[in-house]
This record gives structure tokens, C-alpha cells and sequence, in this order.
């Protein structure tokens, strides 16, 4: 197994920029993962893929402004990007450029030099320990990033964030903050193709997985089985795994919405069974895993040779996962966070 069997040709004119107007006029391609046949379709016609008795699973994290601009007293500008909660006032950062701010120094929030970010402790892959300093005790790392913070668009949107990132680069029902990056499966659902969902009698169930860094983190080594998987924190409840399992039993299907849901669900079955658990999951998914609870996956289209894209070969065939590309990109699909989505099934 190579790292570069997960390349394709993608044009750059097919990375989407923008969110389209309307969520499930997004494009969707389905792909039976059994015989690689593929064809074309609307998301808002997901219901019709689906019985009665199937289970929808969403990640219901919710995206954080992670991004501050802040400014030395030298003058120059320093970025930072928090991932991570320690306390309220003390998180853990990447700063950009790093070599501006060692441990000791301290930055100022642009246009509000009575707010401080203290370094207090460089770590050994380079992320920072951050506290906040500012004279209003009321005052938390996390109202410091609703009112200065930007939403942490991915590196491959061209453009700075706007206000209305802030809705949609979300999904419609996050609720749990903590994730630097939108788990975006869930972007093309909204609320009334959820009702219809519902009203077709398709249950729903919620697990948390706060999408951190390094899922954007290309993998640097030519056998991917030898790639330092990124951890990320997540929630499976008690209520979450018994839906599950009842569905399993009752003959349903478990359709997890994004790479984040299935990374949860088979983090918590590596026993065989499933279980409620909660924690921090590093689980590598590559060619040759066997699912445990995950019937069907959808998912949008991800970056070339990403561990993201080897979660979606090992489900459904590498072969016939790059073959639905090659078809995605022939009929100018759109492609990463704000494009299209696919169905495995």
C-alpha cells in the first residue's frame, strides 16, 4: 500500500469557493460500494435512498471563531489559531508565524491592546499554551473568540471568512462548540429535508467529534500505514450506542453522515460490539479494515492522497471510490468543505 494509489487530477477550478444558495441543491453522487456502480443526483433527493428504519448518525459539533489576528509590541502581526480548551482562560494554540512569539512573549488583540495573549509554554510539535491576560475578570479565551475570532476556513478557500460563514459553515443542527472545522457531510442537510427525513420514518441519532487540525495535515510518508494519525476528542452516549444497536437489530441501516461519525462509531465497536465511550480517538482507517457498526456513508469529496479520502476507499473499494471521482470531476462536480457530497451505499 503506497500513499500515492490515493491520488487523482482534480482542476482547481472545481474546488468550491462559496456555499451554494440552498443547502440540498447541492449535486449527489451515489455510489454502490458492492458493485461501483455510480450515478447522479440532487441531495434533496436523499430521502429516496433510504427505508423506513434506517438511522441517520450526525456529528452535532459546532465550529468555533478559532482564528484571532493579534499584533506584538514591535508591530508586527502573529495569527492565532485555538484548538483546544484547557481552562477558561488557557487553551492551546498554533501561531503563525511561530518564530515571532516564544514562550514568555505576549500579543495584543488588534484594535484592543487591553487584551493580552500570553505564551506560557511552547510544546514539543510546536503548538503553543496560551492564557489570556486583560484587566475585565469577566472576561474567558472563549468570549474572546465569539467577538474577535474568524471562522478557520480551510487552506484551499481563496478568500477571507465573512459574516455569513459564521451560518454557513455550520451545520443547521450543530449545537456542541469546539471544532476548528465544520463537519461537512452535515452542510448539505437542512431543516425541512430533515422533517422529511423524519416524516419518512428514518430515525436520527447524535455523536460529538470536535474536528481538530489535523484533519487538514497532508500524510508526509510514502506507506500511510506509517502516517501519525491526528487525535481528535468525541462523545458517543449511552443513548447514541442503544439507538445503534436497536437499530442494527431491527434490520435497519446505520448511515453515518461524514468521516467524523464513522471515526467515532468504529473507535467505540473496536471490541467487536459498541460502546458508549468518550475520550480522544486516533483510529486510522485504511484498506483491509473491517466495519464493525457503519452500513452507509455519506460524505463530500476529499483532498488527494488525505486520510480522509483512504477512510472512504476502505469502505467502499479504492478502485471504485477513485472511479466515482474520475466521474465527479467529468461532470464538473464541486468538489472539498462548501461542494458536493456522495452516498455509499
Amino acid at each position: 500500500m503506497r500513499t500515492e494509489d490515493f491520488d487523482y487530477y482534480l482542476p482547481e477550478s472545481l474546488i468550491a469557493q462559496r456555499p451554494l444558495e440552498k443547502r440540498d441543491s447541492s449535486r449527489l453522487l451515489f455510489l454502490d460500494r458492492i458493485s461501483g456502480g455510480i450515478s447522479h443526483h440532487v441531495f434533496g433527493n436523499l430521502p429516496s435512498f433510504l427505508r423506513k428504519g434506517d438511522r441517520l448518525v450526525f456529528n452535532d459539533t459546532k465550529v468555533i471563531p478559532a482564528r484571532v489576528h493579534a499584533v506584538k509590541s514591535t508591530g508586527a502581526n502573529v495569527e492565532f489559531l485555538f484548538t483546544e480548551k484547557i481552562d477558561d482562560l488557557t487553551w492551546k494554540a498554533i501561531v503563525n508565524p511561530g518564530r515571532r512569539l516564544k514562550q514568555g512573549s505576549s500579543a495584543q488583540i488588534v484594535n484592543s491592546p487591553e487584551i493580552s495573549l500570553y505564551i506560557g509554554q511552547v510544546l514539543p510539535g510546536g503548538d503553543r499554551i496560551v492564557t489570556l491576560r486583560c484587566a475585565d475578570k469577566t472576561m474567558t479565551l472563549q468570549k474572546v473568540l465569539e467577538e474577535y475570532g474568524h471562522i478557520p476556513l480551510p487552506h484551499y478557500i481563496s478568500r477571507e471568512d465573512e459574516n455569513s460563514d459564521r451560518e454557513t459553515y455550520q451545520t443547521v443542527y450543530a449545537s456542541k462548540p469546539g471544532a476548528i472545522a465544520a463537519p461537512t457531510a452535515g452542510l448539505h442537510f437542512t431543516d425541512s429535508l430533515l422533517n422529511e427525513l423524519h416524516d419518512s420514518g428514518i430515525d436520527f441519532s447524535y455523536v460529538t467529534l470536535h474536528v481538530g487540525i489535523g484533519t487538514f495535515r497532508p500524510v508526509k510518508v510514502s506507506d500511510p500505514r506509517e502516517h501519525p494519525m491526528h487525535q481528535e476528542r468525541y462523545t458517543l452516549s449511552e443513548q447514541t450506542s442503544e439507538e445503534i444497536l436497536k437499530t442494527k437489530r431491527d434490520g435497519g441501516r446505520v448511515i453515518a453522515v461524514g468521516t467524523t461519525v464513522v471515526r467515532v462509531l468504529e473507535h467505540c465497536s473496536a471490541s467487536g460490539a459498541l460502546q458508549p465511550s468518550c475520550g480522544k480517538t486516533e483510529l486510522l482507517i485504511l484498506p483491509s479494515y473491517r466495519f464493525k457498526t457503519v452500513d452507509g456513508l455519506i460524505t463530500n469529496f476529499h483532498l488527494p492522497k488525505s486520510t480522509l479520502l483512504m477512510l472512504v476507499c476502505s469502505f467502499a473499494g479504492t478502485n471504485h471510490v477513485l472511479n466515482a471521482y474520475k466521474s465527479a470531476v467529468t461532470e464538473n462536480y464541486r468538489f472539498y468543505s462548501y461542494g458536493d457530497a456522495m452516498m455509499l451505499l
